[in-house]
């Protein structure tokens, strides 16, 4: 699939913090609420710095496993809150590039609007592909939210300076919340709906889960790897 390099790689905190605010009003909160495939994007350390970046293609009916690819190597940028997408964008960048097939919807490991900046992970991978992009935290980031009620499908908005830029919602019931945010061309509400529905059994999207297990699993001679179903060869 493309992916637009709307820049080139910072090398410093000013250059990082320059291009999220360039690229911020890029950022779309609408879009389609329907979605045939769906990409899971998570990235897994090795030490300090080697890292594997997993991408995870599933039919959203049946969440089936369409196309994976995992590429491995390092990071790619000093650990900065606030710019955590800068050490992982490039790997899972050259993984998107190397699908064969383009997913309707990326569900990011990470944060999208629920970020310092306005301009989390799910955001930046949104606009660099123009494709839907929302972000799943796995811990609270940003703002403040009350505790949502402790069935599967509650959820209360996360704000920030007054502004809601997520939701912490239960996809389990009396299990920890997730963190829910839009990265791009995404409702919070289609957001919302689709991590409840990417998520039939356990806590995370089925979608990063695939990808955390993938990213886990190094080969060590391995510079990359891509597999498909047999429905797509």
């Amino acid at each position: 699939m493309r992916v637009d390099l709307l820049h080139p790689w910072p090398e410093s905190v000013a250059e990082a913090e320059a291009v999220q605010e360039l690229l911020r009003p890029r950022v779309e909160l609408t879009g389609p609420d329907r979605f045939a495939t769906v990409a899971g994007l998570d990235v897994h350390y090795h030490g300090d710095d080697d890292l594997s970046a997993a991408v995870v293609v599933l039919d959203a009916a049946t969440l089936s496993v369409v196309e994976q690819v995992v590429v491995h190597g390092k990071a790619a940028f000093p650990y900065v809150p606030g710019l955590f997408a800068f050490r992982e964008l490039p790997a899972l960048v050259e993984a998107l590039e190397r699908l064969t097939v383009t997913p309707d919807l990326l569900v990011c490991d990470g944060y999208g609007l629920a970020h310092p900046r306005g301009f989390g992970l799910a955001c930046h991978v949104g606009v660099l592909t123009g494709l839907p992009a929302l972000g799943v935290g796995k811990t609270p980031f940003v703002g403040a939210h009350e505790p949502p009620p402790p069935e599967r499908g509650a959820w209360s908005p996360i704000e920030l300076d007054g502004v809601v830029v997520g939701r912490a919602l239960r996809t389990r019931d009396g299990v920890k919340p997730v963190y829910v945010s839009q990265g791009h061309r995404i409702s919070l509400e289609t957001a919302t709906g689709q991590v409840l529905a990417l998520t039939p059994r356990y806590r995370l999207p089925e979608p990063i889960r695939r990808a955390d297990h993938l990213a886990r699993h190094r080969d060590p001679a391995a510079r990359a790897a891509t597999t498909r179903s047999r429905a797509t060869r």
